[in-house]
């Protein structure tokens, strides 16, 4: 009996276990079979995405405007164009004929169309050749009023010379209201003025003295093109403006970019700065120039091995901003100074130092992605400043800072280019037709009739 169920108990044993085995390598193979068809769908949907991607990169190279049209996605980018060229398409101009003595005998005098405050010429310039341009005044949105006020500025001495500015727009504006009708109509609302100087539409080259003169009684309510702008509240700008770039010479820039070519040269200054600083604050005037933030550089860092100052006028000072990472563009009378611009076009980070400027064309230039903000209370921190800009974002900012439409947007052009500084200017003279006569005429008609 033991050795029966001994020996059946053995035969039962080795079949439990053969049929265990069984099991085994059933879950085995299953386990193979389930790996083996997930490596293939893997395989097979890689492939196809490779195989499509590969398509669309060709069909992009190809045919990009079909491919947009298939997938019925237009860039942002395409869209704001369309419809920026669309408001510009439909703008007119008229830009007034004025006597020789409001403008062109002005340009005896060569520094007066190349000079930091010489978009006023330019300006003019471009709108004589531009298709906005209309001679019939019936058909204008706008009226340009072409008088230079600053071409006489900055002179050669260094001292500026601007108390013919009143009586000369005050002058013309006399021509013509008299001569035409299109002033009277809408008391000035729809004429521009340039601007192109410190601080703006009140004509004086100190703050204290520009806010006490104010704006003129006759552009108040005109619009004003000006390089003048802060983010606060300011009489200078209490009039419909719009902040526009100084003046830069493309001509003078693309010799700098030829003879150094900074996008891929080594820049061996590591911050640059050249200009007007006072080794005390408080000069012949009385007042304190720059608010005491060239002095404060002048003082903390002119021994600085990381800082490259001068003191003195130096005619290729563009090469040495070529040569340079950083820029500093501390403010001097006004927030606002060429080295801004200079800096851009010229692949240098600009250091702002100057506290609530606004800055040309913020829609078109994304200066928080080019350049550095110091507030004037942290200028004696700029060497730790930019040292940890250095360690960290700057690669990032100097990759915008080549941005072919950002270079484009901050330069004026002998005639209009789309992108260029002039060409924002009337993108954003378009965002002001509700000021245009003959629009509010039309639409005023078309309330009536409802």
């Amino acid at each position: 009996m033991n050795l029966f169920h001994h020996k059946h108990g053995y035969n039962y044993n080795k079949l439990n276990q053969h049929y265990q085995q069984q099991q085994q390598d059933r879950n085995c193979f299953c386990t193979y079979y389930k790996w083996l068809l997930w490596l293939s769908l893997s395989l097979y949907f890689f492939t196809s995405f490779l195989i499509t991607n590969n398509n669309n990169t060709t069909a992009q190279k190809t045919e990009p405007t079909e491919n947009l049209v298939k997938s019925h996605v237009v860039p942002r980018t395409l869209l704001e164009s369309s419809n920026i060229a669309s408001k510009l398409k439909n703008m007119k101009v008229f830009i007034y004929e004025l006597p020789s003595k409001y403008n062109t005998d002005w340009l005896t005098n060569e520094r007066c169309s190349t000079h930091l405050f010489a978009s006023e010429v330019a300006i003019h310039r471009a709108l004589l050749t531009s298709d906005l341009r209309t001679f019939d005044p019936n058909q204008a949105d706008f009226f340009f009023v072409p008088v230079y006020v600053s071409c006489n500025f900055s002179t050669v001495n260094g001292f500026p010379s601007i108390s013919h500015a009143r009586n000369l727009i005050s002058s013309a504006v006399q021509l013509i209201s008299t001569h035409h009708p299109f002033w009277n109509r809408t008391s000035g609302s729809d004429h521009v003025f340039v601007a192109s100087h410190d601080f703006g539409a009140c004509f004086h080259n100190l703050e204290d003295v520009a806010m006490q003169h104010g704006i003129p009684e006759t552009m108040k309510n005109s619009i004003v093109l000006q390089t003048f702008g802060v983010e606060y509240q300011h009489p200078c700008q209490q009039v419909e403006n719009v902040v526009i770039p100084p003046y830069v010479s493309p001509e003078s820039v693309r010799k700098t970019l030829a003879k150094n070519s900074p996008a891929n040269g080594r820049r061996d200054i590591f911050a640059f700065f050249r200009g007007k600083m006072e080794v005390h604050p408080k000069n012949i005037s009385g007042r304190f120039y720059s608010k005491r933030v060239r002095t404060v550089i002048w003082r903390k860092f002119s021994g600085d091995r990381r800082f490259y100052l001068k003191r003195h006028r130096f005619a290729g000072y563009q090469s040495e901003i070529a040569r340079s990472v950083f820029c500093l563009c501390p403010l001097g009378w006004a927030p606002w100074s060429p080295r801004l611009v200079e800096s851009v076009l010229l692949g240098c980070v600009p250091v702002i130092i100057s506290d609530g400027i606004r800055l040309p064309f913020s829609s078109a230039v994304r200066w928080p992605d080019i350049s550095v903000r110091v507030a004037e209370r942290d200028v004696g921190k700029l060497g730790r400043i930019l040292e940890r800009v250095a360690a960290t974002n700057l690669t990032a900012i100097q990759r915008n800072l080549w941005d072919p439409r950002t270079r484009r947007a901050l330069m004026f052009n002998e005639e209009v280019q789309e992108g260029d500084a002039t060409w924002h200017t009337l993108v954003s003279l378009s965002e002001k037709l509700g000021r245009s006569y003959g629009r509010s005429t039309v639409s005023g008609e078309l309330e009536s009739d409802t």
